[in-house]
């Protein structure tokens, strides 16, 4: 209805900002909700919701109006995601080969869940990536990015979507310290030792997240997160055995 004043109709420049805001209060409840649902239900709930969610949420984007580009996923972008990616993957190996190799940092590497050479490699060549990796990132560095630069631009990407990321991690990180001999070697047992693990996890993940989201942004693309994302749990993984064979050996 115009203005009794003017005579012009009041604008609505707010409206697109509004629905920004809709858009990254609906993102973040179902990430809320998946990972409770992942990590508080059943094994098979575990096992798809993070996968099934990531995929909704991409299909949701895109329909609300998001460009590919923001959600990381354009072809243009893809040349320097894989050059981005390539140089990231052989840092982390660099560094997870000189961590296996010194005694002090060694010990970190030995955790239980990959006792096994083959174990490990089913988890860090399929469990990992398709369970974890690509999910998260799509959801992450994709849509939670996307929704977040359009609301607080780059600096709200950074601070609130690496902090997202960090408390992700709180449920995955109970009893971290009980599967870990060099956690557990380092901070001992009990309550006050499961709270710093869960503390660390949080700060270390979220760290790891606000890594992630400069390559994403230097990139344009999700290849090069997904890159490191990958191998940091990954090579985690595989070193993880390797370290374990080792010792037992």
């Amino acid at each position: 209805m115009p203005s009794p004043e003017t005579g012009r109709l009041p604008s609505l420049a707010w409206l697109p900002r509004f629905h920004a805001w809709i858009d990254l209060a609906v993102v973040i409840a179902v990430l809320v909700t998946t990972n409770l649902i992942a990590h508080f239900t059943t094994a098979w709930a575990s096992i798809a919701t993070v996968p099934i969610a990531a995929c909704v949420l991409v299909a949701m984007m895109r329909r609300r109006g998001m460009r590919w580009s923001e959600l990381g996923l354009s072809p243009r972008h893809w040349k320097k995601g894989t050059l981005y990616s390539v140089a990231a993957v052989a840092l982390v190996l660099a560094v997870v080969a000189i961590g296996i190799a010194l005694p002090f940092t060694r010990q970190f590497f030995l955790s239980e869940r990959y006792a096994t050479i083959s174990g490990a490699l089913v988890a860090s060549m399929i469990i990992i990536p398709l369970q974890t990796v690509i999910p998260e990132e799509l959801a992450f560095r994709g849509v939670l990015h996307g929704t977040l630069e359009r609301v607080w631009g780059a600096r709200g990407v950074f601070a609130a979507g690496s902090l997202l990321f960090g408390l992700w991690h709180v449920a995955s990180s109970f009893g971290l310290t009980a599967g870990n001999a060099g956690l557990s070697a380092f901070l001992g047992a009990g309550l006050l030792a499961q709270i710093a693990g869960i503390v660390g996890a949080v700060i270390a993940t979220a760290a790891a997240g606000f890594v992630f989201t400069w390559l994403r942004r230097r990139s344009g693309s999700i290849l090069a997160p997904i890159a490191l994302h990958w191998s940091l749990n990954g090579a985690g993984a595989l070193a993880a055995a390797f370290v374990w064979h080792a010792t037992l050996n």
